[in-house]
Formats: structure tokens, C-alpha cells, sequence
């Protein structure tokens, strides 16, 4: 989701030697702020430097002002918030390190988790075992919540195979003639970009859309030709593509020089990007589906005060305003939440409080269930006009889905 719909790449082998040392932590001892005039530290790891640091940075930029607009509020429960936010280079031994520090050397009162699944994983985990709550942003894989951690909540509407769902519930809503006959999956082997793509594959397959070509190929893969150039051989009137951003760049570069539109295009990440358009050209964005959790023109709460102040801090318009700022704020927003709720800021009553309940935020109102997946739903968004729009459901929409026009060149 916009998370964004994000990137959040495979868990290497070497992730076990790190867990493994997570696990041989003493004692799980639970922060309690209290409410003293003291700073409110929260820890934070963040994908400042490595392959995530492009997609990270809007992330930051959404804790960084959501720090902002509480400490001008009087921050929480009296105590000005204070981010100490360290960098993970984008890799999942040192995200592991990085909050043991940050819980047992630093002993920060709370944490907010990191950018990415991959990350999410290990950081969750050892959260777990020293009782802090683990409010995070964009780990919604499946195997985030396949650990069972009482602890962990996604802020965002709904775990990423629900993106699958929405796009799938929109191809099999038309009618007979004008549903897609064949399909193509390639992916990234990443668990968020696979995760979606095989939920719909599952489902276009049960309805009868023929697989033309199904490929995975490694997430650092820069060279995408070999794909592309399957896909134009093959010819399906749907691409399902599971992408992360560059790869998604990179294949519609590929279409483009090979002179071959197909029908339906879907990529799992890459469009929600506001800078997509100036990537593949304007023209070639259009008619470009995607799923989005978080647009600008969404009647959520806080949503119209967060883009202010967004662009008073940043500049920029809401259109520039990436869907992972917004999840990092609402991590935020929770936060105040309970405060405000139960007079207390401590990560038991965290916990406890967010198992109850439904909790207004810029990403809609969320609830979780005892894994911390949220039970909503995504939305189907294209690129109409010029503009990112929200198309399916038809309750959710702002316009019509529109035929995929011919590249630009």
C-alpha cells in the first residue's frame, strides 16, 4: 500500500545468524514513558543509504512532519516527541542490530518500524521479544503477519494481496467481450510483488484467462530486456507485472521501443510513484493501472492538514505527495490516538488499546486482527488525463477506467 504499494525484497539466508542473536536477548522488559515533561524518544530504522533509499525517503519525510505537527500541538501527553531515527543501509542484518540498539543501548520510550517487508520481518521480531509495540508503515507481506506477533500493527488499509483482489474483482467485472483472453505474469522475486501477483493469477485462471507466460527473475535485476522481449513475443492482452518501481520503469521502455501495446497494464508498483510520468513519458503512463491505500483527494481524517503542512514543509503540490509519507504519518496518528484515549503512551497500553476498536487516520480507519493485518480493503487507481486516479470500485471512483492508448514513443 502506496504503499504504498512498496518494495520489500526476498529475506536472505544470512537473516537467520541475526534472528538468531535477537533471540538470545535476556529479559523482554516493556518501555513506560509515563507522562513526564521529559522527551517522548521514539526509534526509528530507516532505509537511508542501499537499494530502498529512493523508496524509503518519503517514509522519513512522513515521521520527520508528523513529529512536526504534534511537538506544535504541545507533543503528546505533555512531552515533545524526539525521533532518533538510524540508518539500516537497507539490509536485514543491520535493521536487526539497529533496534536492539536502539530498545537496549539507547532505550528509546517507543519505536516505529521500517521501510519494506523485508525489513519488517526481523525488526518486528525483536521488538516482540522486549515487549515494545511495533507500529510500522509498509510491511504488509504475507510472511509479516505469518509471525503471529501480538505487537505489530500495519498502517495501512488492508495487507498488500489485497491489491491482487481489487485489481482481479475489476477484470472480472467486465463483460464477457471485453475481458482479456490470455495473460502474462512476470515478477520480482520479492514477497510484496509476489504475494499480488499470484492472488491474481489465481483467480484470472479460475475464470478461464490463459497463461501466456509466467516469469520470475531476481530483484537487483537491472536488465529487463529478456522479459520484455518474451512479452512482446507472446503477446498477451493483460501484463500482470509484479514491480517495485524501476523494473516497471524499465519494462514500459521495452514496450515502447519494441512498438507493441498490449490491452490491460498492471503493475504492482511504479505508477503510485508521482514521478512516473516524467519516467516513461506522460503519454506512456496513461491508461496504466495500479493499486493505491492512500490518495490526496480522500476524505480521511487529518488527510486535508496533513497535505498542508506537507507542502508547507516540503513544497511540491499533493500530487507530489507519495502514498509512504502518509503511511508513516498515520503511524503517528495512532499514537496520538491512544494517548488521547487512555491518558497513557506506554507500549503495553499501545498493545492493548489498538486490539480494540476502529482508529481514524489518514489511510482510512483501521482495525487489525490478532496478527496485525488490517481489514480493509485497497483501491484501483489509473493514470487518466494525466492523473492518478482512483477507477474500482465504482463507489471509490473518480473517473472511468479507460482503454490502455498506444505508446508514445
Amino acid at each position: 500500500m502506496v504503499s504504498t504499494v512498496r518494495r520489500s525484497w526476498t529475506v536472505p539466508a544470512c537473516l537467520a545468524a541475526a534472528l538468531l542473536l535477537g533471540a538470545c536477548s535476556t529479559s523482554a522488559t516493556t518501555s513506560s514513558p509515563g507522562s513526564s515533561g521529559a522527551p517522548l524518544v521514539i526509534g526509528a530504522s530507516m532505509s537511508l543509504s542501499g537499494d530502498f533509499a529512493d523508496l524509503a525517503g518519503p517514509a522519513k519525510k512522513g515521521y520527520d512532519l508528523w513529529a512536526d505537527t504534534v511537538n506544535a500541538k504541545g507533543g503528546l501527553l505533555g512531552r515533545k516527541v524526539s525521533l532518533k531515527i538510524v540508518d539500516d543501509a537497507s539490509n536485514p542484518t543491520q535493521v536487526v542490530t539497529n533496534y536492539q540498539n536502539l530498545i537496549t543501548a539507547d532505550h528509546v520510550d517507543l519505536v516505529f518500524g521500517p521501510f519494506s517487508s523485508l525489513l519488517t520481518v526481523p525488526a518486528a521480531t525483536i521488538a516482540s521479544r522486549f515487549g515494545y509495540a511495533f507500529v510500522e508503515p509498509s510491511g504488509g507481506a504475507p510472511q509479516v503477519f505469518a509471525l503471529h506477533l501480538h505487537n505489530l500493527f500495519l498502517a495501512q488499509p488492508a495487507p498488500i494481496v489485497t491489491s491482487g483482489d481489487a485489481y482481479a474483482a475489476y477484470i472480472l467485472s467486465l463483460p464477457a467481450d471485453k475481458r482479456p483472453h490470455t495473460a502474462a505474469y512476470p515478477t520480482a522475486d520479492d514477497p510484496f510483488t509476489t504475494a499480488i501477483v499470484t492472488r491474481i493469477r489465481q483467480r484470472l485462471e479460475a475464470a478461464g484467462i490463459r497463461t501466456v507466460y509466467s516469469q520470475t527473475y531476481a530483484a537487483e535485476t537491472v536488465d529487463l530486456s529478456p522479459i520484455t522481449t518474451r512479452l512482446v513475443a507472446e503477446k498477451p492482452d493483460l501484463i500482470i507485472s509484479g514491480t517495485g518501481g524501476a523494473d516497471a520503469v524499465a519494462e514500459v521502455k521495452g514496450m515502447v521501443q519494441a512498438h507493441w501495446t498490449p490491452k490491460f497494464v498492471y503493475f504492482t508498483g511504479g505508477p503510485n510513484d508521482p514521478t512516473f510520468p516524467s519516467k516513461v513519458g506522460a503519454a506512456n503512463a496513461e491508461g496504466i493501472f495500479g493499486t493505491s491505500d492512500w490518495l490526496a483527494e480522500a476524505k480521511t481524517a487529518g488527510n486535508a492538514d496533513f497535505i498542508k503542512a506537507y507542502v508547507a514543509k516540503y513544497g511540491g503540490t499533493a500530487a507530489d505527495i507519495d502514498p509512504a509519507a502518509a503511511e508513516a504519518f498515520a503511524c503517528g496518528q495512532l499514537l496520538e490516538l491512544v494517548a488521547q484515549r487512555t491518558g497513557k503512551i506506554d507500549n503495553a497500553t499501545i498493545i492493548s488499546a489498538l486490539h480494540k476498536g476502529s482508529w481514524p487516520t489518514v489511510e482510512g480507519n483501521l482495525t487489525w486482527d490478532a496478527d496485525g493485518a488490517t481489514q480493509g480493503a485497497d483501491i484501483v487507481v489509473q493514470w487518466v488525463g494525466g492523473k492518478l486516479l482512483p477507477v474500482y470500485p465504482p463507489a471509490e471512483a473518480f473517473a472511468k477506467p479507460i482503454a490502455k492508448p498506444a505508446w508514445a514513443g
